[in-house]
Formats: structure tokens, sequence, C-alpha cells
């Protein structure tokens, strides 16, 4: 009977002894400000680097937009405006000089042009050889345009994997904390869990932004691209139809 009385007080101070351990331990490990500066401010240092990247990336990101948008919008203005010069001019000579592609497109024609002025009867040739020229002005000018893009594309390949990253190191630095306190209680783990987390959210705000921005840009080029195609097409028409007036003069005569 002795032993039964003792145990019981023993089983109540044991109880006791581990509620009155453990409210303490979590009052004191767990963190008073959760918001996203804060487990900034509570983060390892390789979390915070990780993050500090992803946010440097979302920044460029934003950058790229508003300057390729711009630069863009200019190109295609006058690459239409150029265009349609060139639909009503009759003749190569008879076509306005502009300070761009079109300009450049040409100057090409009529370099070509009074190069081959001593074999103008091969008509076939001489439009070979301008399309050859043009063919490496349009490549020129889509890439010149595209400049600047193709970090959009590192930054939405790459950053949910840098994301996961300070993820995987968060997590780790969790498990270590719990080794190191010898408690599996919720305040220790919820720290590094938290970064890990924002980590993450982080790779995401800047790799889906990129992935859909470029997508716009490729859009865009496209379209910019055609336009410099036509513009190429228009200008080997004023050849064409040159070439067709010259054959035609004699006959005429």
């Amino acid at each position: 009977m002795l032993p039964q009385c003792l145990a019981r007080p023993a089983v109540a101070l044991l109880v006791l002894s581990l509620v009155g351990v453990a409210a303490p331990a979590g009052a004191d490990t767990l963190p008073h400000d959760l918001t996203p500066l804060g487990m900034f401010r509570q983060a390892d240092w390789v979390v915070k680097a990780v993050m500090l990247g992803l946010l440097a990336a979302s920044s460029i990101t934003w950058i790229v937009l508003l300057a390729k948008s711009r630069e863009l919008a200019v190109l295609m203005r006058r690459q239409r405006r150029a265009l349609a010069a060139l639909t009503q001019a009759a003749s190569l000579e008879q076509a306005e000089d502009e300070d761009h592609d079109a300009g450049l497109f040409l100057a090409t024609a009529r370099q070509e042009w009074r190069l081959s002025s001593a074999v103008l009867d091969d008509r076939e040739g001489l439009k070979e050889r301008i399309a050859a020229s043009l063919q490496r002005l349009e490549a020129a000018s889509g890439r010149r345009a595209g400049r600047g893009t193709g970090v959009l594309a590192t930054i939405g390949a790459t950053a949910p994997f840098v994301g996961l990253f300070g993820t995987v190191w968060g997590i780790m630095n969790s498990f270590i904390g719990i080794s190191q306190a010898n408690t599996t209680n919720l305040a220790v783990v919820a720290p590094g869990i938290a970064e890990a987390l924002l980590a993450t959210a982080l790779g995401l705000v800047a790799a889906i932004p990129a992935v859909m921005i470029y997508n716009h840009f490729a859009r865009r080029l496209q379209t910019y691209r055609a336009l410099v195609g036509d513009t190429s097409a228009a200008v080997l028409r004023l050849v064409s139809r040159d070439l067709s007036r010259r054959a035609a003069a004699p006959a005429g005569g």
C-alpha cells in the first residue's frame, strides 16, 4: 500500500515537471516577428543571400520589361513607317532613306547595284546577291532587337531551383536546431521552416513573371521580325521593278 501512495505523488511530480518545462521553452524560443522582414532578419546568412539574389533577379525582370517595351515600341513604329514609304516608292532611287533598318537595306541594295553595274544584264544574279545581303541584315536586326531578353529566360529557369536551395538549407537548419535542443517542440522547428518557405515563395515570385514577360517579348519580336522581312521584300520588289524597267527601255526605244 505504501509503494502505491509513493508512486502517485511521483507521477504527479513527473507530469508537472514536463508541463512546467515545455511551456516556458515554447514561450522563450517562439519568434515574435513572423513577418517577411522579420523572417529575413532571423534567417541564416545563406538563406539571406538566396533571398537577396532572388529579389535582385526580380528587379532585373521588371527593369527589362520597362526598357525593352519602350525600345520595341519605337522600333516597330519606325519599321511600319518605313514599310509604308517603301510600298509607295516607284523605284529604288525614289525610296527615301531612313535612319533605321530600312535605310540600311536601301543602302545595301544601291551599293550592290553600283558594284554590279557592268553585269546588270544578269538580273537573277543581281537579285540573288541583294537578297543574300538583305537576309544577313534581317538576322542582325533580329539579334539586336532581342538583346537583353535572354536574361529573362535564365531567371525563369534558375530562380525556382535557387529558391529550392534556400528551402533545403532552411529545413536542414531546422533539423540541426532540433538535435541541439533535444526537443521536438514546434517552436524550435517553426523558424527554419518559415524561412525555407519564404525562400521558395521568393523563387516563384522571381520566376513566374520572368517566364511570362519572356513569352510576351518572344511574340513581340516575332512580329518585329515579320515587319523586317516585309521591308526586305519591299526593297527586293523595287530592285526587280528597276531591272524590268531597264530591260524594257531598249525595246521601247
